[in-house]
């Protein structure tokens, strides 16, 4: 398990590359305004504060390596689908 700093590194680093996506996507897309584009932005800037929060406040009672483990496969699960809709504008 990687440290909780490179993690939340890590994290950042994703969103940030999401939020660029996302910016290119919007600009050179074929519908500049399309409606979606507001709740895509929202939904990146909401995984990234949720999970960075998860990572320092692990769950009680379940093991720190299956903890950290599920929240990496959450966390790429969400990413490809905001990719997934980014892809769509």
């Amino acid at each position: 398990m990687a440290n909780k700093k490179t993690l939340k590194k890590q994290i950042n680093l994703i969103c940030e590359e999401l939020f660029v996506d996302f910016v290119a996507a919007s600009l050179y897309g074929n519908s500049p305004n399309h409606p979606e584009a507001e709740t895509i932005l929202l939904s990146i800037a909401k995984v990234q504060k949720n999970y960075i929060s998860r990572i320092s406040h692990p769950e009680p009672g379940m093991p720190a390596k299956q903890y950290y483990k599920d929240l990496k496969e959450k966390f790429s699960k969400e990413v490809v689908e905001i990719l997934d809709h980014i892809n769509n504008l």
